[in-house]
């Protein structure tokens, strides 16, 4: 059931089930078009199966949370959302924190982890970007031209009705300026103490293996991948049993084999 808290004066939407307020609480961080909905079940099945809390949020500007501020996005945006993860976490009295990160919320798990030690037990990165790839720009110039020429703005508007073309060119157009080449976040991973799982698809549109060496070469904690054959850039929708199955087995083994 979703419910409404506010950050910073910005009302967003939550998704926060606990069954045990001293256990750890896994947060779902979406994508760069994504929201709660569109994780569909699969948070309940990995924080049933791991007997962990678990919180999914509606970032500012997507699903049901409050739309983006008069502000332009600027190259800085993840690290933005990454203090505003800290500050959420704090609100909801969350200090034993699991992210599992999608794409743009892979990114931000990866800086979460770096600032703010104290809170993160451990890290999912599942296709996170750490810089630009002409991969990346690729995928997104394909991505505008289905948005303009196909049903996708439509399928879209089902999950952020009137917001919806604000979500889509706030990730187009920052991504395919030319100010935004040079974006890169790789000096934040060798201050990851936490253990990491880096989740890739090798056909994925929008990133290379380069991504996941960046991450699990440099970090200073343990690191482990999943390279998932013939999937793209979307594994925990695409493969979920093999996705669900690791993602179990990395925490039992890293985090969870702690508790009493």
């Amino acid at each position: 059931m979703t419910q409404h808290t506010v950050v910073n004066g910005i009302k967003i939407t939550i998704n926060h089930v606990v069954h045990d307020v001293a256990g750890p609480t896994i947060v779902f961080l979406h994508d760069s078009l994504g929201c709660i909905q569109l994780w569909r079940d699969f948070p309940k099945q990995l924080a049933d199966a791991t007997n962990c809390n678990f919180l999914v949020y509606d970032r500012q500007g997507y699903g049901a949370s409050a739309p983006f501020g008069p502000e332009p996005r600027d190259s800085g945006y993840l690290e933005k959302e990454a203090d505003f993860l800290d500050a959420l976490l704090a609100q909801l009295n969350i200090e034993q924190a699991i992210l599992f990160g999608h794409s743009d919320g892979g990114s931000i798990a990866v800086i979460a982890a770096a600032k703010y030690p104290a809170s993160i037990r451990a890290v999912i990165s599942e296709a996170a970007h750490l810089f630009v790839e002409e991969i990346t720009l690729n995928g997104i110039r394909d991505a505008v031209t289905a948005y303009e020429h196909t049903a996708l703005k439509r399928r879209l508007e089902r999950y952020h009705g009137t917001k919806t073309d604000a979500v889509f060119w706030a990730w187009a157009g920052t991504w395919l300026n030319e100010a935004y080449r040079d974006w890169s976040i790789e000096h934040f991973v060798p201050r990851i103490t936490c253990p990491v799982l880096v989740i890739q698809g090798v056909d994925d549109e929008f990133g290379s293996m380069r991504q996941v060496t960046a991450i699990t070469n440099h970090t200073a904690g343990h690191a482990e991948r999943m390279i998932l054959e013939h999937t793209r850039h979307n594994p925990h929708r695409e493969t979920p049993e093999l996705v669900l199955r690791r993602c179990v087995d990395f925490l039992e083994q890293q985090v969870l084999h702690e508790r009493p």
